[in-house]
């Protein structure tokens, strides 16, 4: 490890943020641009108590090494498991979430199931953000052969380079039209000699686009404009209007220095200003701010392993915090006799009470607030203590006193659904001791990457 340039290492696992992993001695190091199975050349470019390393040559590609089908695998830095068979894929994310448990939860062989694998592992996304840009990230190709640096973009930011964007001829995430809805705006744009959106110095007329696809056929397309020019937003507006089949056709101005348009007034420019999902015989309302399950039938397939978890028979009070718009608690409403579902942003809690009077569900109550001051004695005092509660948070995971609040209110299962195995891991310790973990249940949202979505079921401890 005095050296900086090492050859002829193997590379021998898989690990939970995407890279490969090599031993060499004592010390891990982890590997971009490699998968396992692989022997490089490499150099180490960190070391702490662990090292980072990059290839400088594959010396001999893994015997389970596939093409990449995607033309801008090398440069993307999305799907970065195109190599790996799918099915060794969904091996590395089991063990992935068996790893987390055992290291982080402190679980001693816990019961995980095979992962639920994704029916379509291409075009499984209903929604996609584009980004214009004046600034195009060049591959080293062109590089070489001196392409113009302010040549323009729309595709997706290069990882930790938020001012560089590649440009995307076909992206394999989000059937059609998406693909041709963003060609034909890159094209007509250019036509017209309008102006790409310049990070850095906040300037320019276009800079985001995003489509959103449902199962149902809908179409949703949202511009975002990076100032105001009424004629040209009409022209540019009408241009997708005459071109494409779309439901609901949406535009806003944004002039931060951010891309969120969470804050923002969107306006529908011409149709719903809404596309509708299906599950079962309920209906979900997506507006252009709304969150929903970007893999539309796993997310069906993830839904379906909280009911049977739940095992509810229509008497049960069930709790649905982080409740989003309040899918998960409308799917489970019709096997419950009361849900309740808490969120932090009040846009999503009005969606929750759109779709649960579309759905008809009388028995379901939605309030909006951060839940640690939310959840209190007095509100289960009011809405009744819960036999189950169902927990979908964010990446990060709880707020250390949502597990202390859950060990007072003692429901007798605890559902936590989570993005993000550790700290799930991490939270479901601070429940040992008065929860049990039963099983878990991982499912594949997003095939060719890392992530991995899991579904735990625990129960609570019952003395003799």
């Amino acid at each position: 490890m005095k050296v900086s340039n090492i050859d002829n290492v193997e590379i021998t696992g898989w690990a939970a943020g995407g890279k490969a992993i090599a031993k060499i001695g004592d010390m891990v190091v982890f590997v971009e641009d490699a998968i396992p199975g692989d022997i490089v050349n490499m150099r180490i470019v960190r070391k702490k108590n662990y090292a980072e390393g990059r290839v400088t040559e594959t010396v001999r590609p893994s015997p389970i090494s596939r093409e990449p089908f995607c033309a801008h695998f090398n440069d993307c830095g999305g799907c970065v498991s195109q190599r790996i068979p799918y099915g060794e894929q969904l091996k590395y994310k089991e063990q992935q979430v068996r790893d987390q448990l055992e290291r982080i939860g402190g679980i001693k062989s816990p019961s995980v199931r095979t992962v639920l694998p994704s029916e379509k592992t291409v075009f499984y996304r209903n929604k996609l953000e584009f980004t214009f840009s004046k600034k195009r990230w060049l591959t080293a190709a062109e590089i070489g052969n001196n392409h113009d640096t302010d040549s323009n973009a729309l595709g997706f930011h290069i990882s930790g380079r938020f001012d560089k964007v590649l440009d995307i001829e076909k992206c394999w995430l989000q059937k059609s039209p998406s693909n041709e809805i963003r060609i034909q705006a890159k094209t007509y744009a250019l036509s017209k000699g309008y102006d790409f959106f310049d990070i850095k110095n906040k300037t320019g007329f276009l800079r985001n686009l995003i489509i959103r696809t449902s199962t149902t056929g809908e179409i949703m397309v949202t511009a975002v404009f990076g100032c105001h020019d009424k004629e040209k937003q009409t022209d540019f507006m009408e241009m997708l209007k005459r071109k494409f089949d779309i439901t609901s056709l949406n535009c806003v101005v944004n002039t931060k220095g951010n891309d969120s348009i969470g804050d923002l007034d969107i306006i529908c420019y011409s149709g719903k200003p809404y596309i509708e999902e299906r599950m079962e015989d309920l209906i979900f309302r997506i507006g252009p701010k709304s969150f929903y399950q970007t893999n539309s039938e796993q997310a069906y397939n993830l839904y379906s392993v909280v009911r049977k978890y739940a095992g509810l028979q229509g008497v049960e009070t069930v709790y649905d915090l982080y409740t989003g718009t309040g899918t998960i608690a409308i799917f489970l409403a019709g096997h419950s006799k009361k849900v309740v579902g808490i969120e932090y942003v009040p846009e999503a809690i009005e969606d929750a009470k759109i779709n649960s009077a579309i759905n008809k569900t009388d028995n379901t109550s939605f309030y909006a607030g951060d839940i640690k001051d939310v959840l209190t004695g007095e509100f289960v005092q009011i809405n009744g203590f819960p036999d189950t509660v169902i927990l979908d948070p964010p990446r990060a995971g709880l707020h250390p006193s949502i597990p202390k609040t859950l060990l007072e209110i003692a429901p007798e299962k605890i559902i936590y659904v989570s993005c993000n195995p550790a700290t799930q891991a991490r939270d479901i310790s601070m429940l040992a001791g008065q929860y049990e973990f039963v099983e878990c249940q991982p499912v594949d949202m997003f095939p060719h990457t890392h992530h991995i979505e899991n579904i735990a079921l625990l129960r609570k401890f019952h003395t003799i």
